[in-house]
């Protein structure tokens, strides 16, 4: 029987886990990547496999200046993506100059029983080294009887360089199965920026 020794915190000869041990717990289904594209659409992999997924947006840049990222959902019965949402929005902001720091609730932001886009990052400017990245959770899209639960985590160099960072909570209305997810900019094309979705396995 061979032992593994650790050395300078590190392991050596281990080809595979032992069992009962797995691995990372976020598994990759898919990603696109944008170029001058009007949406991005996930309408596959968003399924009863896992009861958990994650978007992650990764500098995410917009053609036109100061707009918002977004994103809607869609039940497969609904191709408009316009389900009603309920959400609550903060933001914490603070200027490259060190000046104007704050934290405030985002009515603007927000949504109560609406059918609009829900707001993933605002006022994006669209400078060359300017974007967006943040992560959007979903909770388990495929059930039939509670509403879908989502969280949103993202920052962004926002317009007069700010950076903002913005949470935002909520939940879509709807009792039947999502397996659509659309992201799109407020005005203009999302001109560039990798979306990964992810399923999280279960402890």
């Amino acid at each position: 029987m061979s032992i593994n020794v650790c050395n300078d915190r590190s392991m050596a000869s281990i080809t595979s886990l032992p069992s009962g041990v797995s691995g990372s717990s976020l598994v990759l289904i898919s990603e696109q990547t944008a170029s001058s594209s009007s949406t991005i659409d996930f309408t596959s992999g968003i399924d009863s496999t896992y009861k958990e997924y994650i978007f992650k947006y990764i500098n995410v840049h917009p053609a036109t200046n100061q707009v918002n990222f977004q994103f809607q959902v869609d039940t497969g019965t609904n191709t408009n993506y316009n389900i009603t949402c309920t959400s609550s929005t903060f933001r914490a902001r603070h200027d490259e100059d060190g000046s104007d720091g704050a934290l405030a609730y985002r009515t603007q932001d927000d949504q109560a029983q609406g059918t609009s886009f829900q707001r993933l990052v605002g006022n994006i400017t669209n400078g060359n080294d300017e974007s967006g990245s943040g992560e959007l959770f979903l909770f388990n899209p495929s059930s039939t009887t509670f509403v879908k639960h989502f969280m949103i985590d993202s920052n962004a160099a926002a317009d007069s360089n700010y950076s903002t960072r913005t949470l935002v909570a909520g939940y879509c209305n709807v009792t039947a199965a999502i397996d659509g997810v659309q992201f799109s900019m407020s005005t203009g094309n999302i001109d560039a920026g990798t979306i990964k979705l992810y399923g999280i396995k279960d402890s």
